[in-house]
């Protein structure tokens, strides 16, 4: 009998990765004039932009370990309330210092969020539909940025830059609802004896591990492009405020297509080919951007199929919280999503830093040619990983092959490691 779609549960977490991105995505709209006004030096720029997708990693770790020991609902909240602090503090900010410490708790509050939300609804609906349900959630994303893009943009020049940070801690607002939902899961799934550190030890290291770098790769990809590229749009390619905000909503408009597309194809060919696919479209689209932006400029119908189609390339960002869910039992299924995917964009500040070099020694065709890079390696890194379409969500001591109990420990290791076999629900 099929499960009815978990809408309240969905909603809530679609709404709560929503801000979330907005407030991690707000900084590279407002950067310019908050560090006109806090004295902030343009080296240290990119590195003030950086501590939030750095603090995320230890967020998402200590996050998904106290969801699994806790209850996900209470946790869920808690992030909600942590990164709507951080914009608080920022927009109060006296000083550089404390704006950085105010980035710094934004980036742990983000870090919990994604793999709570995106493991509760993975554990709510049906294998088949697992990849879309986990690509309309991350769908958020470029809602947020499209946000942010409207705030820096357009609201920003009217109010000033803390006023747009004050204003978007107001979502906390989001943790009282979600904290109060009584129909929400909160239950633990920890087992006692049994944490993150010894699935580790029994076999699933290696699948973090590939994961971990496929994340580096593919948020690599989507962070040195989307950091610099409002800048670059209005400072290098000299395209105006207006023209700036459209390109980057197109952008948006093309990344949500494509991450209500790439559910549905990775749910019917599967993750690996969908990734490598819409990865290479991101590269075909910073290849024009790198080598060919004049030549785009003076046409502005390729510039805008151009954005377009980065934008729906990026939308295998999509995938992510299907594919770690499928990875990981469910007794350290939080822990597991948040450690590999918020240490991936963790890893983040290294990237960055090398499209600076870059941009210093070779303009905005260096600085492109970096996630250009990216985009192709995530295209070929894909297919060391299992291919997961379909599978039952594994859990510790679960069969592979039949999904039944068994006590057996060696039985654990596999499904540990991602290799639970294909479900005998339909799939």
């Amino acid at each position: 009998m099929s499960r009815p779609f978990p809408l309240r549960l969905f909603l809530f977490a679609f709404l709560g990765w929503t801000f979330d991105f907005y407030d991690l995505a707000l900084y590279g709209f407002i950067k310019e004039v908050v560090s006109a006004d806090l004295h902030i030096a343009h080296l240290a720029e990119s590195w003030l932009g950086s501590i939030a997708l750095a603090t995320s990693g230890i967020g998402g770790i200590l996050a998904g370990m106290l969801a699994d020991r806790y209850g996900k609902r209470s946790l869920l909240a808690l992030t909600v309330l942590v990164y709507s602090l951080g914009s608080l503090v920022c927009g109060l900010a006296p000083n550089a210092w404390v704006f950085l410490l105010g980035r710094g708790l934004v980036g742990l509050g983000v870090g919990g969020e994604w793999a709570i939300g995106h493991g509760m609804v993975a554990e709510a609906v049906e294998s088949r539909f697992r990849g879309r349900a986990s690509a309309l959630l991350q769908a958020g994303e470029p809602v947020g940025v499209a946000l942010a893009a409207a705030a820096g943009f357009l609201i920003m020049p009217i109010v000033g830059w803390r006023a747009v940070l004050i204003a978007s801690s107001a979502t906390a607002i989001l943790a009282l609802f979600i904290r109060r939902s009584m129909r929400l899961p909160n239950e633990p799934t920890h087992r006692k004896g049994y944490g993150l550190v010894k699935a580790v030890r029994n076999g699933m290291g290696k699948h973090m591990f590939m994961a971990w770098i496929l994340v580096v790769l593919k948020l690599g990809t989507y962070w040195t492009c989307y950091i610099w590229l409002p800048g670059f749009l209005r400072d290098r390619m000299n395209q105006g405020i207006g023209r700036s905000f459209a390109w980057i909503l197109t952008a948006q408009l093309g990344q949500f297509l494509g991450m209500l597309t790439f559910g549905s194809f990775a749910d019917r060919y599967g993750r690996r080919p969908a990734y490598s696919i819409y990865s290479l479209l991101t590269a075909a689209a910073l290849a024009l951007l790198a080598f060919r932006w004049q030549w785009l400029s003076a046409n502005p119908s390729f510039f805008w199929c151009t954005m377009l189609l980065l934008g729906f390339g990026s939308g295998c960002t999509a995938g992510f919280g299907a594919l770690l869910s499928e990875l990981f039992p469910t007794e350290v299924r939080s822990s597991a999503m948040g450690t590999t995917y918020n240490l991936g964009r963790a890893a983040q500040p290294i990237s960055l830093f090398i499209v600076s070099l870059m941009v210093a020694r070779h303009g905005l065709t260096g600085g492109l040619s970096v996630p250009l890079c990216l985009a192709i390696a995530t295209a070929s890194w894909v297919w060391l990983l299992p291919e997961t379409r379909g599978i039952t969500l594994p859990r510790l001591f679960m069969s592979p092959r039949t999904g039944s109990g068994t006590s057996h420990p060696r039985a654990s290791a596999s499904s540990e490691s991602g290799g639970a076999g294909r479900s005998s629900d339909g799939n």
